[in-house]
């Protein structure tokens, strides 16, 4: 038997992708990789970039040039580095760090385009008014006063003597500056032949725009590869899908993650990427539960409309839970709920104040709030790393360089105010532990979040009413610190429940997702209503497709079992969508027992 007739379906539809990307990767095409949900993206990014050390690797580094691969998270960038051995042909790095890695030889030209950044337009005079100072044994040499260097470390605004150090916001916008610059161009070109973007859907819109601009089907310019999926892009400012006359489009038609039951639904949902599974003889689990026979009233508004009252849909979502269990699932084990509001996510998991401090979801669960990012980024991890002894990533946390110890006192005083800190954490409210930082005069609170509390106290002494932002800082001071410690616990990935912005690239044995109201972006009803009418997808197609790209996340992460609950109410056509994806798989009604 041949080695061809060996391969499971998934293998051979990945062996035919593979041969097409071979082919791109040898003759410089520049290409577009797309890889479904399950499809081993990442194992066929790493397998080109061996393909092309085997290759070319003496080559690249006699000309000290290397294969560029940009990640879109540190810990993608990690892996990579892993997979392939820290080679140093190849440099991978994050998109932001990509960038700065290229703009920082230019400083000159920075100094020049800073001032004119967003960001720093309301700080013209402090950029032309900097200071110098070092001491210069010829102080007419060089002027006075001007930044003459730009920085980027911790990712926040700030001028030290003449160096201004960079906010993340600004590395993009300085980039794509930059790519206007036929010497710059030239000098990513010379030094990085081969570019590979990982996830390239979520890659910043105007930045890929910027490459499409000034390198796609141009003489002389890199070869680009894009990996990723478009039917996977969940974040506000990612470009999605690329479409350009130069890129060869190669498909991986292969999904090694799920069961069958579970890819035909899902090749069902997506029919112009049919996937082929692993193993054809598989079983898995597939149960829809809705709500559409409760009789009582339902919310409204713009967030809420169609969705079950709170009780009601928590009771839904319990009475979903105890059919599974009985069915034999286990949510102790490899089981993840995935929820778009964190309405019972937050009673699940125990920061339920949340909801009540906060009026918009995102303030908290995405850290709009600079006082639940400033807890979630720095507070947090510094405190857990004093706890480990861990010291220097304490500093590195804390966001501040790390203080001269000028003897036992300046440690003892450290040591005192973080083991207090610690205390309040377990013990005391979220003002309490804003106090305790404030009392220390240590630098431990962010500036932003002394701004906010210096505006609170104003407010309060001179008794005018609060500001929106105000009174939810005053509200957040009564919130029991353990409730902050629950909710970064959650963000950091920690806990058996999660939102489906959150588990992408995740996958598990079984998996719950819920489906209701609460963000006005997105309305599954109004979703499911418009599929298969092209004329509708084309009026509303970013909100179809934000829709859309949400609803096959949240489905294709599970191996062996899903199930779906929608509390929100189903128009006739939405049902008809569902049972024609679902035909043949368990469909019930909870609404008459709740």
């Amino acid at each position: 038997m041949s080695e061809a007739l060996q391969l499971n379906p998934a293998e051979a539809a990945a062996a035919e992708a593979w041969s097409t990307l071979r082919l791109h990767l040898e003759d410089g095409s520049s290409f577009v990789f797309e890889a479904g949900a399950g499809a081993g993206k990442t194992y066929s990014l790493i397998a080109a970039l061996r393909h092309i050390l085997d290759d070319r690797a003496r080559e690249l580094i006699r000309r000290h040039q290397q294969v560029a691969c940009i990640t879109y998270t540190n810990v993608a960038r990690d892996m990579i580095i892993a997979q392939t051995d820290g080679h140093p042909a190849i440099y991978c790095e994050t998109t932001h760090a990509f960038a700065w890695s290229l703009i920082s030889r230019f400083q000159k030209r920075l100094c020049e385009l800073v001032p004119t950044l967003e960001g720093w337009q309301g700080r013209s005079d402090e950029l032309a008014n900097a200071i110098d100072n070092t001491v210069s044994p010829n102080p007419e040499a060089l002027p006075t006063t001007g930044i003459n260097a730009i920085g980027y470390a911790l990712g926040r605004r700030s001028i030290d003597g003449r160096t201004a150090s960079l906010h993340h916001d600004d590395i993009f916008p300085l980039y794509i500056k930059l790519m206007n610059s036929a010497k710059f161009r030239s000098a990513l070109t010379s030094r990085f032949p081969i570019i590979l973007v990982d996830e390239y859907q979520d890659t910043n819109a105007e930045l890929v725009a910027a490459f499409k601009e000034h390198f796609l089907g141009k003489q002389g310019a890199p070869q680009f590869g894009f990996f990723g999926d478009h039917w996977q892009k969940i974040y506000g400012d990612g470009c999605g899908s690329i479409q350009h006359a130069s890129l060869k489009r190669v498909e991986k038609k292969a999904n090694f993650r799920s069961a069958k039951p579970i890819v035909d639904c899902l090749n069902k949902i997506r029919p112009d990427l049919q996937q082929a599974p692993r193993d054809p003889d598989s079983h898995a689990t597939v149960k829809l539960f809705h709500t559409n026979g409760w009789i009582g009233t339902r919310r409204t508004g713009a967030h809420w409309g169609g969705d079950l009252p709170e009780l009601k849909a928590a009771a839904a979502f319990q009475a979903t839970k105890n059919t599974l269990i009985a069915d034999g699932w286990d949510f102790r084990s490899d089981t993840k709920v995935l929820m778009l509001t964190h309405r019972a996510l937050a009673n699940e998991i125990g920061y339920s104040s949340m909801r009540d401090v906060f009026r918009f979801n995102d303030s908290f669960a995405r850290k709009a709030n600079d006082i639940i990012k400033y807890f979630h980024e720095h507070l947090e991890p510094s405190a857990k790393a004093f706890l480990e002894k861990r010291f220097g990533a304490m500093f590195y946390h804390i966001d501040t360089q790390r203080p001269v110890m000028k003897g036992p006192a300046d440690k003892a005083r450290w040591s005192t105010v973080m083991s207090r800190l610690c205390e309040l954490r377990e013990t005391g409210t979220v003002g309490d532990v804003i106090a305790h930082l404030q009392n220390s005069e240590l630098p431990l609170l962010s500036e932003a979040v002394s701004r906010m509390e210096n505006d609170l106290a104003l407010a309060n002494q001179s008794q005018e009413p609060l500001s929106n932002r105000l009174e939810e800082l005053d509200k957040l001071h009564a919130v029991r610190y353990r409730e902050i410690i629950a909710l970064c616990e959650y963000l950091d990935g920690h806990s058996p429940f999660e939102t489906k912005h959150g588990v992408k690239g995740d996958q598990f044995e079984n998996v719950l997702v819920v489906f209701g109201r609460g963000w006005s972006d997105y309305d599954f009803n109004a979703f499911l209503e418009v599929v298969g009418d092209p004329h509708r997808i084309a009026q509303e197609r970013e909100r179809y497709e934000r829709n859309r790209n949400l609803f096959y996340v949240a489905v294709s992460r599970p191996k062996r079992r899903l199930a779906l609950l929608f509390t929100q109410r189903l128009t006739p056509s939405a049902m008809t969508t569902l049972t024609g994806w679902f035909h043949g798989h368990p469909i019930q009604d909870l609404g008459s027992a709740l």
